[in-house]
């Protein structure tokens, strides 16, 4: 399958304050990465290749098992069945092994606090744009393909830092920048009736298989995945043990799942795993899961500020329940197929234990607002009557909050032997998994839970306590402060497009064939030149006076004037061209324009999407249909002139004396 773009999407706008980004923005790539993440990717590549084999084999020993009824060939063919399958999970495991080298990803702090989950970089192969670029630029553009010599090597340099971006805000404008590039090379290069053919080369993220396409969408979708995994970085490495940090690890992960949604809704089939319909809707889900963690972190760093009001324990105890099911819906995701066919092993347990553990944290929070018993604190508990889920869907509403000390010093009990459950369950979960054995952080958050848990439970416990044993009810989720899905600023930093001498996008591109024309020699007669202008970068020929100059020179209504006595003019608005024109004297202008071939009718395709749908929309403007190939030459151009995306406000010339009108 192709990967399509799907339109309408995001991106910069070509008459935007330009800042020639590329030169300045190549500091962001970290060229120590590049041979460390090649090595890994070559290793996932490899056992990758091991694992299909040994499923090949497997499937080629089931059938034979099947089809025989040969005992002696059944006994061959089990115990082979059973040596394939030992090597798999030998396989399997190592690659789980292999994926957490990088995947837990640690805060550069030397304070306790829960691991987060980082996505790897897709790894991408070199690629040759030069030889591709210059043949169309020379077949269609009619210039000389080794004059761009300069802006091809921009380009390439550019992608090659986009391979190894450094993280930090650095690295994110780098893909940006590159990103709005492949904005400008779509609309300019690629096209249905022509692009440049070239192959683009992408390593899964999740998987390290290798996928290619001809699309440049492709490309395009591999850049935003890499946006929205080196935000995950970008968060995962923030310090959370402070508000500044905690609110910095917040945004990242927000803009990350914005940048997953994007991609998901922008895109569609995608040649690899991780950028599936399926795979990036539980990416979204994990990122605004461990914002959400990372907001419940933010507030129980306020609520330390007051350890004894009731009122903030009981909105922890609720902001935690929140997280549990954040990452209880994360946890179920992963486990689905056929995401949990490529997803690391150690991230689905690793969520599971986050949902037990902000689970027990939950009722553990619950517990500490039922003990502070202060005459206070009664006032705020009758105003928390819905902390408590009902026990069936029957009934409208949960229990309340006792207000009798010792009722509250019961239920107290049993929601911290429900923590201590819980906190017990969690570390039970990841002592099962091999990976996440190694990731002692984890088990010390954890731990330290469970043991201020215990300490609690010891202090409300007394030896007279003969009471059944209260059933703690479950804590109604609920989140003061949502996350929020926020887009990716692809707008930011705003880029001029590489091979800006190309001319306009709204003419000179492989959308569009022309035919230049000149130079022509004119001499300004009574009338002036004979024709009318309209229009910025380029100037069109709105209209020709029949037996004028222009039309004895052979100019054409609906040509565009591309250079004034040798000087090209393709981006000169309007009033510089009848500068220029007026200006002349006796011995008249040499002009040169090009005249917009009528092109072919696209062939059907039937149902059947393209590759690539209008990107350039997605950076911000719109290329409006060439003059030559609409009825009303002029009205065209002024439905431009509203949009005002290619340039100013065009005004048509109609002063009888600037030299350019009839």
């Amino acid at each position: 399958m192709i990967l399509e773009e799907r339109p309408d999407g995001q991106g910069t706008g070509e008459d935007s304050a330009r800042v020639q980004a590329a030169p300045s923005v190549l500091k962001g790539c970290d060229s120590l990465v590049q041979t460390q993440h090649g090595q890994l990717q070559s290793c996932r590549a490899h056992l990758h290749q091991q694992i299909s084999k040994e499923l090949r084999m497997r499937a080629g020993a089931e059938n034979l098992y099947r089809a025989t009824s040969n005992s002696w060939v059944r006994e061959t063919v089990a115990l082979e069945l059973s040596y394939v399958n030992s090597n798999l999970q030998l396989l399997k495991e190592e690659l789980a092994g292999l994926g957490s080298s990088v995947d837990m990803d640690q805060p550069e702090s030397e304070s306790v606090t829960v691991p987060m989950i980082p996505l790897g970089l897709k790894e991408t192969k070199e690629l040759d744009w030069a030889t591709a670029l210059k043949e169309l630029i020379t077949e269609h553009f009619g210039e000389d393909g080794a004059s761009y010599e300069t802006e091809i090597q921009e380009l390439e340099d550019l992608r090659q830092a986009t391979r190894t971006p450094s993280r930090d805000e650095v690295g994110l404008e780098l893909l940006a920048a590159y990103y709005s590039q492949l904005c400008f090379l779509e609309a300019r290069f690629f096209s249905p009736a022509r692009s440049p053919g070239l192959l683009f080369h992408w390593y899964d993220s999740l998987t390290g298989v290798p996928a290619q396409q001809r699309a440049l969408a492709f490309e395009k979708g591999s850049v935003l995945f890499n946006i929205g995994a080196l935000h995950t970085q970008i968060g995962a490495r923030q310090n959370r043990s402070c508000a500044e940090g905690t609110s910095h690890a917040t945004e990242s992960f927000q803009r990350a799942a914005g940048a997953f949604r994007l991609l998901r809704e922008k895109f569609s089939h995608a040649p690899s795993p991780d950028m599936s319909a399926t795979s990036l809707s539980m990416l979204e889900q994990l990122m605004a899961a461990q914002a959400q963690e990372c907001i419940f972190k933010g507030l129980s760093l306020s609520a330390s500020a007051a350890p004894d009001s009731c009122q903030a324990q009981l909105h922890l105890a609720q902001e935690a329940a929140q997280v549990a099911t954040e990452y209880g819906l994360v946890h179920r995701a992963m486990s689905q197929p056929p995401v949990q066919d490529y997803v690391p092993a150690s991230w689905t347990t690793l969520a599971h234990v986050k949902a037990e553990h902000f689970r027990a944290l939950a009722h553990y929070h619950a517990a500490m607002a039922l003990c502070k018993g202060s005459s206070a604190a009664k006032g705020e508990l009758s105003k928390q009557e819905q902390i408590f889920q009902a026990p069936t869907s029957h009934e409208p509403r949960g229990p309340t909050l006792p207000q009798q000390p010792e009722a509250r010093r019961r239920l107290a009990k049993a929601h911290l032997k429900r923590a201590i459950l819980g906190q017990e369950e969690a570390l039970r979960l990841h002592a099962l998994c091999r990976v996440l054995r190694k990731v002692d952080l984890l088990h010390i958050v954890v731990t330290q839970a469970l043991r201020r848990s215990l300490a609690k439970y010891s202090e409300l416990e007394r030896e007279d306590d003969f009471f059944e044993a209260v059933e703690a009810p479950d804590i109604q989720p609920k989140t003061h402060q949502a996350p929020e899905v926020r887009t990716p600023s692809l707008s930011q930093m705003k880029v001029t497009d590489i091979f800006h001498r190309l001319g306009p996008l709204s003419v000179f591109s492989t959308k569009n064939q022309w035919r230049l024309l000149g130079p022509v020699h004119m001499t300004r007669g009574e009338t002036g030149f004979g024709f009318t202008l309209r229009g910025d970068s380029p100037v069109l020929i709105a209209a020709v006076v029949p037996g004028g100059q222009a039309e004895a020179a052979g100019l054409k209504e609906g040509d565009y004037i591309v250079s004034v006595n040798g000087q090209p003019c393709k981006w000169w608005k309007h009033v510089e061209v009848v500068a220029q024109l007026r200006g002349m004297g006796e011995e008249g202008v040499n002009l040169q324009v090009v005249s917009l071939l009528p092109g072919p009718e696209p062939r059907s395709t039937g149902a059947r999407r393209p590759a690539l749908l209008r990107s350039h929309r997605e950076c911000g403007f719109e290329t409006p249909t060439p003059a030559r190939a609409r009825p009303w030459l002029v009205l065209g151009w002024s439905r431009k002139a509203k949009q005002g995306k290619m340039g100013g406000q065009p005004q048509p010339c109609t002063s009888g004396d600037c030299g350019t009108c009839p």
